[in-house]
């Protein structure tokens, strides 16, 4: 029955097996109108677990849609949840092929008009532009939520040359832990600890094939920004392409936004982590994005020609605002990009010459790499980073000082070694002089000169030109604008093996920033309605007697001189779903290092996943454990693995590889940049 007020359609839904021509089907969940006529389709297309992962997200959407007049379905990609056949590597052509062919196949059904979108979130939103890239003939429109469309810039695991640390790892052991748990027998029968076993025979730890150099790579020679990876040139979808000011992948948004042609691209960049925009209400707000995107399908799929109305901006973006506890800000709109209301301002840095030794924990309190809306995913107060970097300040006096867009340094540097790293953060610092943190990006220095002939001698000047992360950020009066630079920046990137700093000469160094010109309130006033409201799935979460860890601790040794930083992803504990599912999840992660010694990080990362149906005595667990160390040559990479049936041990396998430390470097396009 529908459950939705005021919405047209009762709804059914079923599971159903989408097979592929090479025999394999996919697992899928369908959600329809109760109509005789033809109805477009919506498909969800991703490796995460539909029928415990995302169930309870999914009972939320896709029963919405098929109640306002669309088939939804969500499809497991290959090899993942209850899908046969074997997983691929991330970013697999195979699976990005089979979601064409799935494509396909829902349109020819009989109760579809022929006529298809795809959305997703992450993974999922990267799956629906890659597919887009190879244009299936009734996919028209797209909504991609947290995407990348360039698997070199914002989903890079060598950012600016560098390597991840804490990033990498923790999304390695995320997804050694999702790629090792079976298919559940009640939807995949009898056959689940076959396929199981089968899966388990074929893994590899995800952060092997991030890691290791790509072929040819050592001779490829360096790529400059605007030079990445473009998708877009075979997508001929319409594409609403969504982020959030603090994740990681917003950057992609603009990149969309500037290079599909404009009738067939919409951008929207709202106060939000990695999450879908009405159900981020930390830091938000929320927005009823379910309605937003509903009026994106009835325009595509169901009206002629597809324009979007003169009215509709090209960008509607937040303008954050400094105000503690919880930021404020507003919206604007942007008629086309590049704006005509944003301007390059280009500050100059000025002063002596100044040496950049930054302490190898600097960098703590970068917040989390990919945040979700917990409460200790933001960054805190930067004035213990500030104190390790070298700043520049630059007063804001009679109006606000608003940036759209992303920010840029240029910094003329002589390094102390042939090796090293710049990290530049933007921020706003306030009359009580507490430093929130803007916008950031770096580069790795021997990732700048891949590929050149001439090596940078120690003591010799460049000038490092690189982007940092998409910002809207309003500096008010009284503030001051802060650019922060320092030579390390763990646990998100590794250190440099044999950094000693560098010197920064501010002659010849500035930052430019996208600035937008005031406009009057009435022409710039953009509303969203409230969250849409949908029944939830009845998952519940049994309260325990356990104590609860710090979602982020910061551990100081005084006498080691070590720095450690633990964290609990918050994977979800104990839930019980509907159908009597009890799965169980717990994660810690912890981050080490030496203040003076590169050479001594390393990073931990274990999850622990327990699936157990008391119905049906099944009951299997699946612990994974993967660490990163290095020293002077490189990578030591250490996965480890224990599946239970029960009480019995069905597969135990652990894995050792060493890793040069130049893998990445000759990645680099310019830097990195997140917020």
């Amino acid at each position: 029955m529908d459950q939705h007020q005021h919405a047209p359609y009762e709804t059914s839904h079923e599971d159903v097996r989408i097979p592929l021509t090479d025999g394999t089907r996919l697992y899928a969940r369908m959600w329809r109108p109760y109509t005789d006529a033809p109805v477009p389709v919506l498909l969800e297309y991703s490796p995460e677990r539909l029928t415990d992962t995302t169930a309870a997200r999914d009972a939320q959407r896709h029963p919405w849609y098929a109640a306002h007049g669309y088939a939804s379905v969500r499809v497991e990609v290959r090899g993942h949840g209850n899908s046969e056949g074997l997983p691929g590597p991330e970013g697999d052509p195979g699976a990005v092929a089979d979601g064409a062919e799935v494509v396909g196949w829902l349109a020819a059904q009989p109760w579809c008009t022929g006529r298809a979108g795809m959305f997703g979130i992450g993974p999922g939103g990267t799956l629906a532009l890659r597919v887009a890239a190879l244009a299936p003939e009734p996919l028209k429109a797209v909504v991609a939520v947290c995407a990348t469309d360039d698997p070199d810039d914002n989903g890079a695991y060598h950012p600016g040359g560098s390597v991840l640390a804490e990033g990498l790892l923790s999304r390695s052991a995320a997804l050694m832990s999702a790629l090792c748990r079976p298919p559940d027998p009640l939807f995949a029968g009898e056959e689940w600890r076959g396929m199981w076993r089968r899966r388990l025979e074929a893994v590899e730890p995800p952060a092997h094939a991030w890691l290791a150099p790509r072929p040819g790579e050592t001779d490829r020679p360096r790529q400059d920004a605007g030079e990445a990876q473009d998708i877009t040139a075979g997508i001929t979808a319409a594409v609403l392409a969504v982020g959030g000011l603090y994740d990681p992948y917003r950057d992609a948004v603009l990149r969309l936004a500037t290079r599909l042609p404009p009738d067939r691209v919409r951008a929207l960049i709202g106060p939000w982590p990695h999450r879908y925009p009405d159900h981020a209400d930390h830091p938000g707000p929320a927005i009823g994005f379910l309605g937003e995107t509903l009026a994106w399908w009835d325009r595509h799929l169901k009206d002629a020609g597809g324009e979007a109305p003169a009215e509709d901006p090209l960008l509607r973006a937040w303008i954050s605002t400094p105000h503690l506890p919880h930021p404020s800000g507003h919206w604007v709109a942007e008629p086309s990009l590049p704006s005509p209301h944003v301007r390059t301002v280009a500050y100059a840095l000025g002063g002596a010459p100044l040496v950049v030794d930054s302490p190898q924990h600097t960098g703590l309190d970068a917040g989390r790499p990919v945040p979700t809306g917990n409460d200790a995913d933001p960054p805190p107060d930067q004035r213990a980073e500030d104190a390790h970097s070298a700043c520049f300040d630059f007063p804001v006096t009679d109006e606000p000082v608003e940036i759209l867009g992303r920010a840029r340094v240029v910094l003329r540097l002589r390094p102390d070694g042939p090796h090293g790293q710049a990290v530049a953060r933007l921020c706003d610092i306030a009359p009580d002089v507490s430093s929130t943190l803007v916008a950031r990006g770096g580069v790795d220095l021997t990732a700048h000169r891949a590929g050149r002939q001439d090596a940078w001698s120690p003591g010799r000047a460049e000038d490092v030109t690189f982007e940092l992360g998409t910002a809207g950020h309003s500096f008010p009066p009284g503030h001051r604008v802060r650019l922060a630079v320092s030579s390390a920046y763990w646990p998100w990137i590794w250190p440099a093996g044999d950094s000693a700093g560098f010197t920064l000469d501010p002659e010849g160094s500035f930052l430019e920033l996208p600035v937008r010109e005031a406009l009057p309130t009435t022409g710039d006033r953009i509303t969203f309605g409230e969250p849409d409201p949908y029944e939830p799935l009845g998952v519940s979460s049994p309260a325990t007697l356990d104590e609860e860890r710090p979602e982020r601790l910061v551990v100081r040794d005084v006498a080691r001189g070590e720095w450690r930083v633990e964290t609990d992803p918050r994977p979800g504990g104990r839930r019980i779903h509907p159908d009597g599912l009890e799965l169980t999840e717990e994660a810690r992660e912890t981050c080490t290092i030496l203040e003076h010694d590169p050479h001594s990080a390393c990073v931990r990362a274990e999850w622990t996943a327990r699936l157990h149906r008391p119905d049906r005595a099944w009951d299997v667990t699946v612990e994974s454990r993967c660490d990163i160390s290095c020293d002077a040559a490189g990578f030591l990479v250490e996965d480890e693995v224990v599946c239970r049936d029960g009480a019995e041990i069905v597969f135990h396998r652990t894995w050792e590889r060493r890793l040069p430390r130049e893998v990445g470097r000759t990645a680099c396009r310019g830097g990195y940049a997140s917020t």
